[in-house]
C-alpha cells in the first residue's frame, strides 16, 4: 500500500515585528508528533487545542481514511501564534527536523504539507520554498508532494516549482480548512495512485492591496469565489487557487497570485490561470475602507446607544493585529480608552510579561498600579500607567499566564505571550462576560467575525499607528512598481518577470 507522510509548519509571519518567534511559541501553542498527532486529527480527535477540532491535518487524513488506497503516516504538527520572523534557530530546527523524520519513516510515495505561506525567518529570504526544496531533494522526483496554504500566502517559482499539488483555503475569514486539506489530499492521493496527473499553472500580479475587505461572502470577491468554483465544473480543472497578499512580508516581489491545477492540460491551466488573474486586476481599484482613530472609533462605540443595549461593539485595533503578527502590546488604544471611554465599559486585552510576573497569582480584589505595555516596540507605544484590582490569574495554551484587572470603566486581560483576542472565550475565561461590555477590543483582523457573531452588534477598526497598519508595506523596497503605491497600467510584464519568462 502506498504511504503517504504529513506534517505541519506553519506559522503567519510580521516582517515588521521586532519580537522574534522560537520555539517555544510553537510548542506554547500546537507543537505534536508521530501517535498522538494522527491521534488528533481523527474524527474524535481535537488538532489544535483551543483554536481549531478539525484543520488541514484532520481534512487529509480524512481522505487518506475515504480513500483506504494509502497508508497515512504521521510525523509532526508545529504552528504557532502569528508573530515576527521566526530566529535563525528556531527556523533551522524546524526543517531539519521535517528532513530527519522523513528519513526516518522509511518508503514514502507522497508527502502532505499544511503551510501557511507567509512565514518570515532569520537568515531566509522565502522560508517555505527552502522548506519544500529541502523536502524535494530528500525524496527524489518520484515522490509527489502536496501542500495546503492560507489564501495569504505570497507564491514564488520556487516554491511552485517544488510541489505537485497545491490549495489555498476559499473562504476569509477562513472556515474551510479541513476542507482544503481534505481536497488536497484527494488530488495527492490520486496522484499517488496514478489516477490524475496534476499540471499546474500560475500568475503574479504587482498588486498588493485591493478587493475591498476582501471578504469572500461581499460582492468584491463574492463573484470571483463563484467563477473559480464554476472552473472546477469541468472535470479536467482539479483546484483553483487565488491568494490575497499578506501585506505585512517584506518580499520585493509581494503581490496577489493565481495558481491552476489541471488533469494533465497545460493550455487549459493556463487558460484559467490568465483569466484569474484578469478577474483579480480588475478589482485593484477597489481599496479597505478608511479607518477612524482611537478617538473616532470611541465616538462611534458611543454613539450605537441601542446596538450597545442588545450585545456589544467589536473594536478590533487594526495597527496591533496579533492575527496578522503583531505583537499586541500596544497601548495607543488603551490610552484613549481610559482617558476618553469613562461612561462605556471596555475590554481591553494587552501583552505585557513583565506585569503578569508580578501580578499571576495574587487574590482577586488585591490592589494593582503598574506601567503596562508599550515595551517590546517602544517606537510603536509607550507604557501606561493602570491603576485597579486584580480579578483572575489563569495558564493559558498559546497565550500563557495571563492575568484580568479591573480599571473601572476599563477591564484588562494581560497575557504573557501574545494577545490572541479572537474568541468570547479570551474574556469568559477570565471572567468577564462579553455580553456586559459596551465595547470588546479584539486583535484579529477576520475571524473574530465568526466567534463573536452571536453578541456582537457593530465592527469597528480602529486606526492606531502599529505595524498591522496597511500602509506599512508601502515602506519595502519592490523589484517592480506595484499597485496602489505606484500607477501600474499592466500587470504582465511584472508576471513574466517573476515566473522567469523572457519577453515575447
Amino acid at each position: 500500500m502506498p504511504r503517504i507522510a504529513y506534517a505541519r509548519i506553519a506559522q503567519e509571519g510580521n516582517a515588521f515585528s521586532p519580537v522574534l518567534t522560537e520555539l517555544e511559541d510553537f510548542a506554547r501553542c500546537h507543537f505534536h508528533e508521530g501517535r498522538d498527532l494522527h491521534e488528533r486529527c481523527s474524527a474524535k480527535g481535537q488538532e489544535v487545542d483551543d483554536w481549531l477540532k478539525n484543520a488541514e491535518l484532520s481534512g487529509f487524513v480524512e481522505s487518506c481514511r475515504k480513500s483506504g488506497r494509502v497508508e497515512a503516516v504521521p510525523l509532526f504538527g508545529a504552528w504557532a501564534i502569528p508573530g515576527g520572523p521566526l530566529s535563525r534557530t528556531c527556523f533551522e530546527a524546524l526543517r531539519d527536523k521535517l528532513v530527519t523524520m522523513l528519513t526516518e519513516a522509511g518508503p514514502l510515495d507522497g508527502v502532505f504539507l499544511s503551510m501557511h505561506g507567509a512565514m518570515i525567518a532569520q537568515g531566509s529570504t522565502d522560508p517555505e520554498s527552502d522548506i519544500v526544496q529541502a523536502v524535494r531533494e530528500l525524496m527524489g522526483p518520484d515522490c509527489k508532494i502536496g501542500v495546503s496554504l492560507d489564501l495569504h500566502a505570497q507564491l514564488h517559482g520556487r516554491f511552485v516549482d517544488n510541489v505537485d499539488v497545491l490549495c489555498a483555503y476559499r473562504t476569509n475569514p477562513h472556515r474551510d480548512h479541513a476542507k482544503t486539506g481534505f481536497r488536497c489530499g484527494d488530488i495527492l492521493i490520486k496522484t499517488v495512485l496514478g489516477e490524475v496527473k496534476p499540471t499546474d499553472a500560475w500568475r503574479t500580479l504587482p498588486l498588493i492591496c485591493a478587493g475591498g475587505t476582501t471578504i469572500d461572502f461581499l460582492p468584491t470577491m463574492r463573484p470571483i469565489y463563484r467563477w473559480m468554483s464554476k472552473m472546477e465544473k469541468d472535470p479536467r480543472v482539479l483546484y483553483v487557487s487565488m491568494f490575497n497578499a499578506h501585506y505585512w512580508n517584506d518580499s520585493p516581489d509581494l503581490g496577489w497570485a493565481a495558481h491552476v491545477i489541471t488533469d494533465g492540460d497545460p493550455q487549459l491551466a493556463e487558460r484559467i490561470a490568465d483569466e484569474l488573474a484578469e478577474k483579480i486586476w480588475e478589482v485593484r481599484t477597489v481599496q479597505p475602507p478608511e479607518f477612524p482613530d482611537a478617538d473616532g472609533a470611541i465616538a462611534m462605540v458611543r454613539a450605537a446607544k441601542v446596538r450597545r443595549m442588545f450585545g456589544t461593539i467589536c473594536v478590533c485595533d487594526a495597527s496591533d493585529i496579533v492575527g496578522c503578527g503583531a505583537a499586541g502590546e500596544s497601548t495607543n488604544l488603551l490610552k484613549e480608552v481610559l482617558a476618553k471611554g469613562k461612561g462605556l465599559t471596555s475590554y481591553v486585552p494587552v501583552r505585557d510579561a513583565e506585569v503578569v510576573a508580578a501580578l499571576f497569582g495574587r487574590s482577586k480584589g488585591e490592589s494593582v498600579d503598574m506601567a503596562m505595555g508599550g515595551k517590546l516596540h517602544p517606537e510603536m507605544s509607550t507604557p501606561v500607567r493602570v491603576q485597579g484590582t486584580m480579578i483572575s490569574s489563569l495558564d493559558r495554551r498559546g497565550l500563557g499566564r495571563t492575568v484580568a484587572v479591573d480599571a473601572g470603566h476599563v477591564k484588562l486581560v494581560i497575557t504573557e505571550g501574545p494577545a490572541m483576542a479572537m474568541k468570547p472565550d479570551f474574556y469568559k475565561d477570565m471572567g468577564l462576560d462579553p455580553w456586559r461590555a459596551d465595547m470588546v477590543v479584539v486583535k484579529s483582523m477576520f475571524p473574530f467575525r465568526l466567534y463573536f457573531a452571536g453578541l456582537n452588534r457593530k465592527t469597528i477598526y480602529a486606526k492606531t499607528r502599529g505595524v498591522t497598519d496597511f500602509d506599512t508595506a508601502m515602506q519595502v523596497q519592490f523589484n517592480d512598481p506595484v499597485y496602489p503605491r505606484d500607477e501600474v497600467a499592466e500587470w504582465r510584464p511584472t508576471d513574466r518577470r517573476r515566473r522567469g519568462l523572457l519577453d515575447a
